[in-house]
């Protein structure tokens, strides 16, 4: 991990990293050169139009993709240097992901879909009662034995954020996390999201084009045309 100049240590560093993809014979460059530190322990949104490469980046950070060039290194590793093996754990041991998409499974209640990630592990009675407890904590109390066809989108985004927080990760990793909520349990989200930030000092990445939930205290990169914006500059 490298110390930034306000001597604090960042969890990821980001060093020139495109991404370009094509469409036919078109080059589409989704993120053209981005230079930048997630720090350890904040909160962080990525802010920018539609197009802007904010999810592009932030796929890349949980090694959902991999950069065209450049490098993303998480804690002293290259994300890149990582077997298929090592990028797995990466993703199933550090990394919470919140996405619009909630990738439910339909044949699952609200527990069993909080605990897909035990599944292969085997699912202890400790573990069933942390996912009630995050379910609960969500508002799904009283939705625990429902199945995705039964909830409304907010109540399956819900499920999908309990999911991530399970685990208490080091990294969560969230993109438009509120879009399918109303703005009271949208509020109620980042509360949680926050509250996991300050307790377990865990580093949350969020990419909204809400910029109601943003504190002073946040750490801001802006995106626009696939750079970052003030790269000097977090406000």
């Amino acid at each position: 991990m490298s110390r930034l100049r306000t001597g604090r240590l960042s969890v990821i560093d980001i060093q020139d990293v495109t991404k370009t993809h094509l469409k036919g014979q078109t080059e589409v460059h989704a993120l053209r050169g981005v230079t930048c530190s997630i720090n350890c322990g904040e909160f962080h949104f990525i802010l920018g139009p539609s197009g802007s490469g904010k999810s592009s980046l932030l796929y890349l950070i949980g090694a959902l993709d991999e950069p065209t060039s450049g490098e993303i290194i998480f804690e002293g590793r290259k994300l890149t240097s990582l077997s298929n093996a090592e990028r797995d754990a990466y993703r199933r041991d550090d990394v919470g992901f919140i996405f619009q998409s909630f990738n439910l499974l339909n044949n699952l209640d609200a527990v069993d879909n909080t605990l897909v990630p035990y599944l292969p592990q085997g699912i202890s009675s400790e573990r069933r009662g942390q996912a009630v407890a995050m379910l609960q904590q969500v508002g799904l109390g009283d939705r625990l034995d429902h199945r995705p066809h039964q909830l409304s989108g907010g109540e399956q985004q819900r499920i999908a954020i309990a999911r991530a927080l399970l685990k208490q990760p080091k990294l969560v990793l969230a993109d438009e996390p509120t879009g399918e909520l109303d703005s009271e349990t949208g509020a109620e989200v980042f509360s949680l999201l926050r509250k996991l930030c300050a307790d377990c000092k865990t580093t949350v990445v969020v990419v909204t084009h809400d910029h109601s939930f943003v504190e002073s205290t946040d750490r801001i990169l802006r995106m626009k045309d696939g750079r970052l914006q003030q790269p000097d500059s977090w406000k």
